[in-house]
């Protein structure tokens, strides 16, 4: 009796692994772009309340020109800046006491609980009666909606981390210090990181929030003067300078990702 040829078994071993298609995002940005302008001429998109990209970048560019761009933006910089360092710094101090500290974690996560829900733009005015109208009441405002965020997923990052691995280096006589350091610090970064992505948005609403209600210069700012003067084209550039703002911001957290999870 003849063997049966061998054949070669495909490989069905390669799991979910999504690829970024290299200038894929880009190419979708510029299609609806086009899309839209093209909607404009034919007078499908009324302009005067869509005004078309051409227009909207003739807008920039003169802000650019005029040093008033650069101004708004420096501005809300600066406030962002401030803001959400100083709120990421507080809630991951917190975030691991509640998460490495039974005496922490109960009270912790009780406060955390009772006072996440509340909207922080509701508290904007409250902030503004004991810090001012200056800057110190905008970067609280910034500081207090990025704490809670933050806390929430660095407890969940450190309790993700497998137990198994805190005992075997227990078992190796590593110090407290240097599991934290070694074991938990890596094991929660991702989670951490993952948060930072949503703690940056909600900074950016937040200090469109509080520039709107009261400051001179920054994008919430100008936003609103414009939409009380029925510039839409001017409207429409301080939100691409929003959106510009949002992107960067998520560009330099994917370069902090490939480096600090670059042992995955």
């Amino acid at each position: 009796m003849a063997e049966r040829p061998l054949r070669a078994v495909a490989f069905r071993g390669g799991g979910f692994a999504p690829r970024a298609v290299p200038f894929a995002g880009a190419a979708t940005l510029v299609g609806l772009l086009a899309l839209w302008q093209a909607g404009a001429e034919y007078g499908l998109i009324a302009s005067r309340f869509l005004p078309p990209p051409l227009a909207i970048g003739r807008a920039l560019w003169g802000l650019a020109a005029s040093g008033e761009l650069w101004a708004h933006l420096a501005a809300s910089l600066r406030r962002f800046a401030l803001g959400w360092a100083s709120g990421t710094a507080a809630g991951l101090v917190v975030g691991f006491a509640v998460g490495l500290f039974t005496l922490a974690r109960t009270p912790g996560m009780a406060v955390v609980s009772a006072l996440f829900p509340i909207p922080k733009i509701a508290l904007v005015p409250l902030f503004i009666i004991w810090f001012g109208i200056g800057e110190g009441s905008k970067v609280v405002t910034l500081a207090f909606g990025v704490f809670f965020p933050t806390v929430i997923n660095t407890v969940a990052g450190v309790d993700g981390v497998s137990r198994n691995l805190i005992r075997m280096g227990q078992s190796f006589g590593l110090s407290w210090g240097a599991i934290v350091a070694k074991i938990v610090l890596p094991g929660a970064l991702p989670v951490i990181l993952s948060g930072f992505r949503i703690t940056t948005s909600t900074a950016i609403i937040l200090l469109v929030a509080a520039e709107m209600i009261g400051a001179d210069k920054g994008i919430g700012s100008f936003v609103l003067q414009a939409g009380n003067l029925y510039d839409t084209e001017g409207l429409m550039a301080g939100i691409v300078m929003l959106s510009v703002l949002g992107l960067s911001v998520a560009w330099v957290l994917g370069r902090l990702e490939r480096v600090l999870l670059a042992w995955r």
